[in-house]
């Protein structure tokens, strides 16, 4: 794949590709844990990975003495949540310089996620990266998760360009394949809190880096 001469727009997935974010996902809880100055149990993560917010927040209600409600501990998690985002997730490394590089070659920019957008655009404009991207989609706006490619046509729309000629940046296997599967081009990117999949991940994209300083050649 040429990218300069065949690519005319972008799609970036936000969490784990443009934001170095995953990690909250498994410390959320015991986080939450330790700020009420309790003891998080081992393997805490990993019981509460499969779980949605409010069932992690039913579970931290059963088996810790936390005096709260699961609906104050689940707006607590989300009260956490929000100011990660807010005011401490990172860039990934390379991502500001990777997206002043397709800017100045003049590709349409937008992103997908599944983030709430609020979190996204702060923690996009914190990072001095929110100027570069012309719209973000979220998935809870668009109705339809990542296992639908609605997300990636809608955006794709907006730059008016087709599946053919548009890159998909993604992390997660099931989003690349989906992205695939409809035509896109595709970039999976590692993170080390992400897809356990990592040799799914890299067989199935067209371009798989570590780093995103590896792509600004490619462009």
């Amino acid at each position: 794949m040429r990218f300069a001469e065949d690519i005319k727009g972008i799609i970036f997935d936000c969490d784990g590709v443009l934001l170095d974010s995953l990690m909250i996902w498994e410390d959320l809880g015991a986080r939450y844990l330790r700020s009420k100055g309790k003891v998080p149990e081992e393997g805490l993560a990993e019981t509460l990975f499969s779980m949605s917010l409010e069932q992690g927040a039913e579970y931290l209600n059963r088996n810790y003495d936390l005096g709260e409600t699961a609906e104050e501990i689940g707006q607590g998690l989300q009260d956490m949540l929000r100011d990660f985002y807010f005011y401490e997730v990172l860039a990934k490394p390379g991502a500001a310089e990777l997206l002043e590089t397709l800017s100045k070659r003049g590709l349409r920019v937008t992103a997908a996620t599944s983030s709430p957008r609020e979190h996204i655009e702060r923690a996009l404009e914190r990072n001095g990266m929110l100027g570069y991207i012309e719209r973000i989609f979220t998935n809870s706006e668009v109705g339809t998760s990542k296992h639908s490619p609605d997300i990636y046509n809608i955006a794709a729309e907006s730059m008016g360009t087709k599946p053919g000629e548009t890159v998909v940046f993604e992390d997660s296997l099931y989003a690349l394949k989906t992205a695939a599967d409809a035509g896109y081009h595709t970039v999976g990117v590692y993170d080390s809190h992400g897809e356990s999949d990592q040799e799914g991940l890299e067989r199935t994209a067209d371009i798989y880096v570590k780093e995103l300083a590896e792509l600004n050649a490619q462009f």
